[in-house]
């Protein structure tokens, strides 16, 4: 069977027999792969601490009819230790790699892979708050997706803002006019703030007070929900700011 090298971010892992596990990643050059780990489980296992969640990993596979089989594993980022040892960051690292596991599939997303990677890493070193990290990677993804969220100008008649009303189905803030009956009200800082996550402005994003992180918060989930047509189920387990 013909072998492939790549790299690849560790989204999650389940248990197959009694020593195995598949392993579910996404890898910059395939896209999201499955496949499966023989005998990580096993305290002899050379490279199963390398297939956990949050790692980042060059692996070697070769191709299987439903499941690739993972051969080699070399570490290139060791970010899971930091991360599943402070819930804020775990479950903020859950709800990222839920959301790449969403928006990929089997083609090629260097980019996805690229902003995961590096969300990350920042989360594990603790670069910004986890609340912030979260959103800036969120908006970003779905950015990415084709789906950036209108903060400028009116998502509906393109009429140059700032606007103080943010319509998730209509994709981000839209002007009085267009605004219908129940349009969330948001401050002009807000709409700032998000405009700052979603071009990584960090110094600019983290120069707001953490009272208005909260709006921003809840507007940031409720808009990456929409887009991926279900509720991300680690979000639930997320402290709000």
């Amino acid at each position: 069977m013909p072998t492939y090298r790549d790299e690849a971010v560790i989204l999650r892992t389940q248990q197959l027999g009694e020593a195995d596990r598949i392993v579910t990643m996404l890898t910059k050059s395939r896209g999201k792969v499955r496949a499966v780990a023989k005998g990580v489980r096993r305290t002899a296992s050379k490279f199963g601490s390398r297939l956990e969640p949050f790692m980042v990993a060059d692996v070697l596979l070769y191709e299987g009819r439903s499941l690739d089989t993972v051969t080699q594993a070399e570490s290139l980022g060791s970010y899971g230790p930091d991360i599943v040892q402070d819930y804020q960051r775990y479950t903020t690292a859950n709800v990222m790699v839920e959301t790449a596991e969403r928006l990929t599939d089997s083609e090629a997303s260097p980019q996805q892979y690229i902003l995961l990677v590096g969300a990350l890493r920042s989360l594990s070193r603790g670069e910004h708050p986890p609340t912030l990290t979260l959103n800036s990677y969120l908006l970003r993804a779905l950015s990415l997706a084709g789906w950036a969220p209108s903060l400028a100008e009116c998502a509906k008649c393109s009429v140059v803002g700032p606007h103080t009303n943010f319509v998730v189905q209509l994709g981000g803030s839209v002007c009085t006019a267009c605004a219908p009956t129940g349009s969330v009200h948001i401050r002009p800082e807000t709409a700032d703030l998000l405009d700052a996550l979603l071009v990584g402005d960090w110094l600019r994003a983290e120069s707001y007070e953490q009272r208005l992180w909260g709006q921003a918060d809840g507007l940031v989930s409720a808009y990456t929900q929409w887009h991926l047509e279900r509720n991300l189920r680690s979000m639930e387990h997320i402290a709000r700011a």
